[in-house]
């Protein structure tokens, strides 16, 4: 007897079950090439909306700074209702009363600040070259990010020629061992022959499952890097190339010095630090106020209080006379951190040539294993191929196959990461440098920030 409830439950559950297949099946295929994938880490990856909200927040500091030389406004209303706890003789009247009242008061105040003895100057100051300073933490995200979606995308490339470097190995070794098998068959080789062989294929295959599961790790990296679904499968346009450097080591240094983000930043925060300072040297000299109140009100008046008007137009001045060294012990205190910062800005100039200088001689060394690595390819294939004619005609052994097939994987293997490691120097010393990054129109932020002294608003 047909059940179409249960007919129904039966192909809601195959409708799921198709869906849930569908999905891991027709994964998402992007294809792109590498300045696709750092446009799409610059506009996507949260490091850079933090980088921009992060300057953002310091233009606001900045501006909140700037604002305390201007005119403040105040506006104050109390309202109460009191009078004796015991009754009070009323001399006039002889009667006695608790005299209970209410009283309204209001005012409004206008002050201005005439002369802080650098306490706004110096917090001025400090908020300026902390602005300076996320501005060019901007820059320096982008910078960055360009080389962390390099990385990932040249991975990916490394991990793809990996896995197609161990699959010829693979079919090589397939190859040969059908060889080896036909010859034992007609009693032409030991046993041991075909032992070896198997041996052999079998490390091969096993360092191909390593390199199939290294891709798909990468994968997944890049994917997070720009910002798309994990299990979306890339296609890259691109592939490992060669192309010349042509820039010496000085000329790098020289660039590095004058657009190194670091250094600038390392530079501003000495001047930050000298405005705290300045901030704490004006806890030993006087502060002037000028100040205008309208005031309303008094005891006995009705709500809102406005039935006494009275003003005040003056100027006050405080200064610090004692505090038992709580003003002095602040600058001390500020005066070693701006001891620290100029020490960190020398340290930092000399980390940032070593950098440069570390990158640079990574690049030139990558770029003579291309050369070297490339002939090692070159003579292994012709060592390979001779040993293999050599063993089926019988004056070889298959160990003298098995050997050649091993250095041949080994010199591919040096090749590639020889143009790996050339390229992932490049990105790095470029990083080093602080060579800017084009941003496209589908980026959040077009214009970036340079390394002038004039980068924020002033």
């Amino acid at each position: 007897m047909f059940n179409y409830k249960k007919s129904r439950k039966v192909l809601v559950l195959t409708a799921a079950v198709s869906l849930l297949c569908s999905q891991s099946v027709f994964a998402e295929t992007l294809e792109l090439d590498l300045d696709d994938a750092v446009q799409r880490a610059l506009t996507t990856n949260p490091a850079i909306k933090i980088a921009v909200s992060e300057k953002k927040g310091s233009r606001a500091e900045l501006n909140a700074a700037r604002a305390g030389r201007g005119i403040s406004i105040d506006a104050e209303h109390r309202s109460g209702r009191g009078g004796y706890a015991d009754p009070q003789r009323n001399t006039a009247t002889s009667s006695y009363s608790k005299n209970l009242g209410n009283s309204h008061s209001n005012s409004i105040t206008a002050s201005i600040p005439i002369y802080t003895g650098g306490q706004l100057s110096g917090t001025i100051d400090q908020a300026k070259a902390n602005y300076k300073s996320y501005a060019l933490g901007e820059t320096k995200a982008y910078i960055e990010m360009k080389k962390t979606a390099t990385d990932g995308y040249f991975s990916l490339l490394q991990a793809g020629n990996m896995e197609n470097l161990y699959q010829d190995s693979v079919n090589q070794l397939e190859e040969h061992l059908k060889n080896v098998q036909a010859q034992y068959d007609v009693g032409v080789v030991a046993k041991v022959d075909v032992l070896r062989s198997e041996v052999s294929l079998a490390n091969a295959q096993q360092q191909l499952i390593q390199a199939t599961n290294n891709y798909d790790v990468a994968e997944a990296s890049l994917n997070k890097i720009i910002g798309t679904s994990l299990d979306t499968t890339l296609k890259l346009k691109d592939s490992l190339q060669y192309t010349p450097y042509e820039n010496d080591m000085q000329y790098c240094l020289d660039y590095a010095s004058m657009n190194r983000a670091e250094l600038e930043q390392s530079r501003l925060a000495v001047d930050a630090a000298k405005g705290a300072v300045k901030v704490a040297k004006s806890g030993f000299l006087p502060k002037v106020t000028a100040s205008a109140t309208e005031s309303w009100g008094g005891s006995g008046s009705n709500w809102p209080g406005d039935d006494k008007e009275n003003w005040s137009v003056g100027i006050g001045a405080t200064m610090n006379i004692f505090d038992s060294g709580v003003t002095l012990s602040k600058v001390h205190a500020a005066e070693e951190k701006l001891l620290q910062a100029e020490e960190t800005y020398r340290d930092t100039v000399n980390s940032v040539e070593l950098e440069v200088r570390s990158n640079y001689l990574g690049l030139r060394e990558a770029e003579k294993r291309i050369s070297t690595t490339q002939v090692a390819v070159a003579k292994a294939e012709e060592d390979f191929h001779i040993a293999q004619v050599r063993y089926m005609a019988g004056v070889g052994t298959n160990l003298d196959v098995i050997d050649a097939q091993v250095a041949l994987t080994e010199a591919k293997t040096n090749f590639v990461n020889a143009l790996y490691d050339y390229n992932t120097s490049k990105i790095a010393l470029e990083t080093s440098m602080g060579v800017p990054v084009a941003v496209t129109a589908a980026a959040n932020t077009t214009n970036l920030p340079t390394m002038s002294t004039e980068t924020a608003a002033e």
